[in-house]
């Protein structure tokens, strides 16, 4: 019972801290639909990092001109997406929240880091 309990709190939990990246910049269109505002990070190898959250379990994220569809996963800590190729976790918003990208290991597992990044602002 109490890990069943503590299960679902955890659950919660994670679901209200990620909450709060969909509604960042989020704007209802005409059609029901929320057009998410692009969010800037620079990285300690000098590239750049720009994503949109327009739900709370979605992130589209450029890199290298390239713009990955990456769905919310378990994370203890920030909000963690991945396309299954590649991850992207973030923890915080705002100016020099913090971010990675990293290859999605074959067992679900974060994998090597590809960037360091921190939040520049809205991109």
């Amino acid at each position: 019972m109490h890990i069943l309990f503590f299960s679902i709190l955890v659950q919660a939990a994670l679901l209200a801290g990620c909450a709060h990246l969909a509604a960042q910049g989020a704007a209802a269109t005409g059609d029901g639909v929320e057009a998410a505002a692009m969010v800037a990070y620079r990285c300690d190898s000098g590239r750049a990092v720009r994503a949109r959250y327009p739900t709370s379990t979605l992130a589209l994220v450029e890199y290298e001109g390239r713009t990955r569809e990456m769905t919310q996963a378990l994370s203890a800590s920030g909000a963690r997406y991945t396309d299954g190729e590649l991850e992207w976790w973030t923890k915080g918003t705002g100016p020099g929240a913090w971010a990675m990208l990293l290859h999605h290991g074959s067992d679900g597992l974060p994998g090597d880091r590809i960037e360091q990044c921190a939040q520049a602002g809205p991109g």
